[in-house]
């Protein structure tokens, strides 16, 4: 995509206030992108704005106060996003997180909720912005840790009262899902100018493991990809011109991969879609 045509979008990215999202953020401002960062905290996004417009002065940044794993603030964020008229070209639903032990307002483990139901809320509140859009797109920030599991017990899905340990495995079927359900969004989606990729960034030093002891941490740190070489991905799958006429695929550090059997099955994610829609239908 030139950078004539980057100027006349808009990336709406959760998670940007660090790791693969502000890397990403950064990277669609200096080619000319208009960006809008959802995150939490405000106090931790101002001094990332601050930085994007000291560096590129002709950088347009937003923020929109969004908390992915709360559905209240999903739909008050989604709500005046729509409301404000402004346009979506692409969402990238990057904010994740792993290792967590809570649970959320609305009852559902925190890594399930940050890492996939938040996500599916947001995503069809703002399908209808995206869909008005020349040619919107749907980005997923999965995982290659996807490919290690073999199925999924769906009481993840399930409200509880007390918090569990959330490990790998959960950070897994997360991943799993993210690919599930760029897949079945693509199909639902045929027909449309609105396109769905999910990726693989690459085994990067984010601070989605910050709920994890400051030793793991550290050491696990040292092996990994920088956000800028993992925000190469979504990047990618966000702009790339070449893949406007694809959609539902998955990506591992900017080229096509075969995901799972299990992420390729269509029942399964047909199954996902129904579970995840009952889920954050019994929170409301």
């Amino acid at each position: 995509m030139s950078a004539s045509e980057l100027r006349e979008r808009t990336f709406f990215v959760t998670g940007a206030n660090s790791g693969i999202g502000r890397a990403l953020v950064e990277a669609l401002a200096a080619r000319g992108g208009r960006v809008v960062l959802a995150t939490r905290s405000e106090e931790r996004t101002r001094p990332v704005l601050s930085a994007l417009h000291s560096r590129y002065p002709a950088a347009r940044a937003q923020w929109v106060s969004l908390d992915v794993s709360d559905f209240g603030s999903v739909r008050r964020a989604a709500q005046a996003f729509l409301a404000s008229g402004q346009p979506i070209d692409v969402l990238v639903n990057n904010a994740g997180i792993a290792g967590t032990r809570a649970v959320t307002k609305d009852g559902f483990d925190l890594t399930y909720a940050t890492n996939h139901l938040g996500p599916f809320l947001l995503t069809n509140l703002l399908l209808p912005r995206l869909r008005e859009a020349r040619q919107g797109r749907v980005v997923n920030v999965a995982s290659g840790a996807h490919m290690m599991i073999k199925t999924i017990d769906w009481s993840v899905l399930e409200r509880r009262a007390t918090p569990k340990r959330s490990g790998f495995t959960d950070y897994a079927v997360t991943k799993l899902m993210n690919v599930l359900h760029a897949k079945q969004l693509a199909r639902r989606l045929e027909g449309t100018k609105v396109t769905t990729y999910a990726l693989h960034p690459g085994a990067v030093a984010s601070n989605i493991w910050r709920a994890l002891p400051q030793p793991f941490q550290w050491f696990g740190k040292l092996f990994m990809l920088s956000n800028e070489q993992g925000a190469q991905s979504p990047l990618y799958c966000a702009t790339a011109p070449e893949l406007a006429a694809t959609s539902g695929r998955y990506y591992d550090r900017m080229r096509e991969a075969r995901p799972s059997r299990l992420a390729e099955d269509a029942a399964l994610a047909q199954e996902l879609w129904a579970k995840t829609e009952a889920a954050v239908g019994s929170a409301t």
